[in-house]
């Protein structure tokens, strides 16, 4: 490992190359600025990453033509990019990820990492994301690192060898935070139902946001509680201080809590910092269905967009408009399915935020993508109630999931439905 300039550290970068690029809280920012200095000498730069804190400087219109992003998960602020045509998205399962890069179908010249300094041994860690990360390291041509002194040391499969690092920076840049959101009285009352569904000894998957955030307040009477997920937040910082989540009756990696990323405050970057309570792990283990099976009372908590009366829950995007992707969803909700005692769950709002539209639909809108398919979905809960969807026919389902939207869409659904010979 050599350390460098930022300039240097991109200097090798050439027109037509590859480069995979750490995401989430991780996003090596200084190393994509340096590499967005050489625009005016570089074409076609190919950038390819998960959702990505920051300011995403090589998504700026005027950088078309030098540089076009390949998503494997939408963030904000890849968006419009993705959108207007300047960037391209791949649908693809969280868990299929570094399938792609170490088979070769998503060939690699670079990987840009945000690591902690090398310890005793050499080892430095991944710090909030391991995700893909370590399948990058091992399938690019060069390995660029920010060493970055405030990183969390995250414990696990967290780990690259020096000598797997060809050039590196120093920098002192700590994780991108990540407001996980307020609950307000709709996200409390969908917290309450999922609660319910939630048994002593479960083990947990959520997500961020301000459902996953209330559903935490709402679990503070459980006990011993498990996490195997793709990521967390805050909020198991505050289960654990609570004595909810200790990990004690997981079937696997007892005592632990397992993921693959994380984002939020800088409480929950403390927390992490040299844990052995904290295991991070490879994507392709956390949302292996196979491995999530395994936990017999594993509860997958997952958000939608809209959900149509047969069950299709749309997650990726609000008709044709692309906005996020397929993520790990569909990982954790058959690993669930399959688990012997195990729950699937889709939670959102009966309405978008103005209370105009319902989210429970009769169809899908024109281009929306179906993320977990009728055959797939188990379980959905508003603030209205919970419908269990599971061996239910389309009669059934329509019936149940009327019956959880809000009271101002429930006539036009029932409606619908019998226009449809649902009913």
């Amino acid at each position: 490992m050599r350390i460098v300039t930022p300039e240097e550290a991109v200097a090798g970068i050439r027109s037509g190359d590859q480069i995979f690029v750490q995401a989430a809280a991780a996003t090596p920012t200084e190393l994509l600025e340096a590499l967005v200095a050489r625009a005016p000498e570089l074409q076609d730069v190919k950038i390819v990453h998960m959702h990505a804190e920051g300011p995403a400087p090589h998504l700026a219109p005027e950088m078309a033509g030098h540089f076009r992003h390949i998503a494997l998960f939408i963030g904000p602020n890849a968006r419009r990019a993705v959108n207007e045509g300047r960037a391209d998205f791949v649908p693809v399962f969280l868990s299929d990820i570094p399938d792609l890069f170490t088979r070769g179908t998503i060939p690699l010249d670079a990987a840009f990492i945000n690591v902690t300094p090398p310890d005793a041994h050499g080892f430095c860690s991944l710090g909030t994301s391991v995700d893909a990360t370590l399948a990058a390291v091992r399938s690019a041509r060069t390995v660029i690192a920010q060493v970055n002194s405030a990183v969390p040391r995250t414990l696990g499969s967290s780990f690259v060898h020096q000598s797997e690092i060809d050039l590196a920076i120093e920098v002192q840049r700590p994780p991108y935070l990540h407001d996980i959101g307020v609950p307000g009285d709709v996200e409390r009352r969908i917290a309450a139902y999922v609660a319910d569904l939630v048994p002593d000894g479960a083990t947990l998957q959520m997500g961020i946001g301000a459902i996953p955030s209330a559903v935490g307040l709402a679990l503070r009477d459980k006990h011993d509680l498990g996490v195997h997920t793709e990521m967390f937040t805050d909020v198991v910082v505050d289960l654990v201080e609570a004595g909810v989540v200790t990990g004690r009756r997981k079937e696997l990696d007892r005592g632990k809590i397992v993921a693959t990323f994380l984002m939020g405050g800088p409480r929950l970057y403390r927390f992490v910092d040299d844990n052995p309570m904290v295991e991070m792990r490879e994507v392709e283990y956390t949302n292996d269905t196979a491995i999530i099976r395994r936990f017999r009372r594993m509860v997958a908590i997952n958000s939608a967009i809209e959900v149509d009366l047969t069950g299709q829950v749309c997650a990726d995007s609000i008709g044709w408009h692309l906005y996020s992707g397929v993520g790990g969803q569909m990982d954790f909700i058959r690993g669930a399915a399959l688990a012997e005692e195990g729950r699937a769950i889709i939670a959102l709002p009966s309405t978008t935020s103005d209370g105009r539209t319902s989210r429970i639909v009769c169809s899908l809108k024109e281009g929306a993508g179906v993320v977990t398919t009728r055959a797939h979905v188990q379980t959905i809960v508003t603030e209205w109630g919970v419908a269990h969807l599971h061996g239910r026919s389309i009669a059934e389902r329509a019936r149940a999931l009327t019956a959880i939207a809000h009271p101002d869409f429930r006539e036009e659904l029932d409606c619908a439905a019998h226009g449809r010979h649902f009913i």
